[in-house]
């Protein structure tokens, strides 16, 4: 890992790792007392800057969790939407090898370091984990169940046989996942390790018709859930 010119946030600190021998960028922010680490990667059409995972990661640190966040290598390349999974879950790898080490150098070794991300962010961290990755959890920010209006096309048969805790934040408006009878399912198909908690009204980036909100303020809203989803799971 390498440092980078200084972040917007105060709290973070940027760096970048390498995934297959290319860098790509990352910001990571470690508050006093943390003893876990959430990874969290972005959508298909975004970057690690976006205001929504500022504001969800920000107010993740500021419950007491550290955070890492990371640029797929597309998005480092400068290309606008992913292609094969294969670079994206060797990213998840390698970010995942990143938080460890942070934390071994923040005198926390061994700590959870748990895997979270936007729409196709949080589906390759699943992707990554069933092929293999340690995490001690997952946390899905908006579950690309299915491409919009085409419910036949689930993708869900890798999460099947996982027994990891798993976190599923669904908006009940986002047309990934409409109807939403069948993520219901899906998720009782995994069993008692995953949780589904709707945001009523929610698209799929959590926006809700009629209640205009700046995107960092909306993620930041659904991270009391994660810490306290992440803070259960560590008592047992």
């Amino acid at each position: 890992m390498t440092d980078s010119p200084a972040p917007a946030d105060p709290g973070e600190t940027a760096l970048q790792f390498d995934v297959d021998g290319a860098p790509v960028s990352a910001l990571s922010g470690r508050p006093p007392g943390a003893d876990a680490t959430v990874v969290v990667a972005h959508g298909a059409g975004t970057g690690l800057e976006h205001p929504f995972l500022t504001g969800f990661t920000r107010a993740l640190r500021d419950a007491g969790l550290a955070t890492l966040r990371f640029n797929f290598p597309y998005r480092e390349q400068g290309r606008r939407m992913p292609g094969r999974p294969a670079p994206a879950i060797a990213a998840w790898r390698a970010a995942v090898a990143a938080a460890e080490h942070l934390a071994a150098e923040a005198g926390s070794a061994g700590e959870p370091i748990w895997a979270s991300g936007k729409s196709y962010g949080g589906r390759m961290a699943s992707m990554a984990v069933a092929e293999g990755m340690p995490a001690a959890g997952l946390v899905f920010v908006g579950y690309p169940l299915h491409p919009p209006g085409k419910p036949d096309r689930p993708r869900d048969e890798h999460l099947i046989g996982l027994t990891l805790p798993m976190l599923f934040l669904q908006g009940t408006n986002d047309p990934f996942a409409i109807p939403n009878e069948q993520l219901a399912d899906a998720t009782a198909r995994i069993g008692p390790n995953a949780a589904l908690e709707w945001i009523e009204g929610g698209g799929h980036s959590f926006e809700v018709k009629g209640r205009k909100r700046p995107a960092d303020e909306v993620g930041a809203g659904l991270a009391p859930a994660v810490a306290a989803f992440v803070r259960a799971h560590a008592e047992r």
